[in-house]
């Protein structure tokens, strides 16, 4: 999908609003024109047509990036899968940076766009995937009743290929986007970001706007609000002993484990805007041998900054039941609640427009799950989720993606970069 100039097409001053066939819609103060169809003259049914011609690409170089099996901490594979990406995304102007990180590299990209002091456009994406190596092996991706199936398609390489089709297809047509626009790919999203973290909150500082590229609702509608997550690690020392001959002479850390589970389900059970999931637990060595040692991993969600800090206190002051038994805590990794804004939303009132040029409806809900927009979105930055392709079964062995929905979330891709930003939104520095 490299960017190469296509036919004769409406030139970038249609896209500004300088010169419009007809008056653009009015602008806030400081800010660009409202995405009415008047203020895009013919751009709609452009974008529209060549995004159809392009969906096959779209959908095969999805395919290659699939075929990379990317696991969260399988560094060589997930910078095997990078330099995959940085050749594509180089190929439609994006300069690229690799960020190394310690289970993989980062990948921050750049593209210049017709209005270079307007502040830019940030997206954010991930290539890290939940599923082991050697998935593929009994799960090829593979397209069938409209659909491609496979490991990784919908969470969410196909955002990563539909964002590539995207400056591909605005290449094409001899076009630029409107600002400069920036993109984050982590390498560690699926495990919380605890060091891709760093390279989205340094992207944020002088942002327009933040987009990501996770899947939307089943429905295709985008994400307004992430509740906030965070793992933590719950470990717990005793001390062995023989548990046939000197059993008293030990302190079990399994017992105690379990007993501090059972509490903190309790405790959490009781607490508005906490659910609790004990998503891995191991301990001891034997039988015949009182543990020694037993942790457990907990995965936590909050509806609220409130009851995120009051859930990490309450963890931070755990106390052993037993004599003889330690008890820590340690956090692995944190995302802040971004929670729903029930004012005005312009930023998805800009969306929304926008694809109704394209003949699309679309809309917002708040979504169950964490992400890297959480970084954005706890901050007050206009913020959206969910710009990737329409499926379902997101970390589940039925993750597929609807290949009909490809060309519109393409389209609307492109009219997102090569569009002003509403008001406030776009205002200058």
């Amino acid at each position: 999908m490299s960017a190469n100039t296509a036919s004769q097409l409406p030139g970038p001053q249609a896209l500004t609003g300088d010169t419009p066939a007809t008056p653009a819609a009015p602008a806030e103060p400081g800010g660009d024109p409202l995405p009415r169809a008047e203020a895009l003259p013919g751009l709609p049914g452009t974008l529209t047509a060549r995004a159809r011609t392009l969906t096959g690409a779209v959908r095969r170089r999805l395919t290659t990036l699939a075929e990379i099996e990317s696991p969260s901490g399988d560094a060589e594979r997930l910078n095997q899968l990078a330099e995959e990406l940085a050749t594509g995304y180089r190929a439609t102007g994006a300069t690229v940076r690799r960020e190394p990180g310690p289970a993989g590299d980062h990948l921050l990209l750049e593209w210049p766009g017709r209005h270079e002091d307007l502040p830019h456009l940030l997206f954010v994406g991930h290539h890290d995937t939940v599923w082991p190596v050697g998935t593929l092996a009994d799960w090829p991706v593979l397209e069938h009743d409209g659909v491609l199936s496979g490991p990784g398609v919908l969470d969410m390489k196909a955002g990563l290929a539909l964002l590539e089709g995207a400056f591909a297809l605005l290449g094409d047509l001899g076009m630029r986007p409107h600002r400069s626009v920036r993109m984050v790919i982590t390498a560690d999203e699926e495990v919380g970001s605890p060091d891709g973290r760093r390279v989205v909150e340094r992207q944020l500082r002088g942002a327009a706007a933040v987009l990501g590229l996770e899947p939307p609702h089943e429905d295709g509608s985008l994400k307004t609000a992430r509740r906030g997550s965070t793992r933590v690690r719950l470990m717990v020392t005793g001390h062995e002993a023989h548990a046939g001959n000197h059993a008293e002479d030990g302190t079990s850390a399994v017992d105690e484990l379990v007993d501090q589970l059972v509490e903190i389900r309790d405790q959490l059970g009781h607490q508005p805007g906490t659910e609790l999931n004990t998503g891995r637990i191991r301990g001891g060595t034997r039988a015949n041998v009182v543990a020694g040692q037993a942790e457990a991993e907990l995965g936590l969600r909050f509806s609220t900054p409130e009851a995120q800090a009051s859930t990490l206190d309450t963890l931070a002051h755990l106390t052993a039941h037993r004599s003889g038994a330690l008890v820590t805590t340690e956090v692995l990794s944190s995302r802040p609640a971004w929670p729903e804004r029930h004012e005005d939303n312009q930023l998805l009132q800009h969306v929304r427009l926008l694809a109704a040029t394209f003949g699309q409806q679309l809309d917002g809900a708040p979504a169950g799950g964490a992400g890297d927009t959480n970084l954005a979105g706890a901050r007050g930055l206009p913020t959206l989720d969910g710009l990737g392709a329409v499926g379902a079964g997101a970390h589940a062995r039925d993750e597929r993606i609807k290949l009909d929905q490809l060309a519109p979330r393409l389209a609307l891709l492109a009219g997102l970069l090569a569009a002003p930003l509403p008001g406030l939104l776009g205002r200058r520095r």
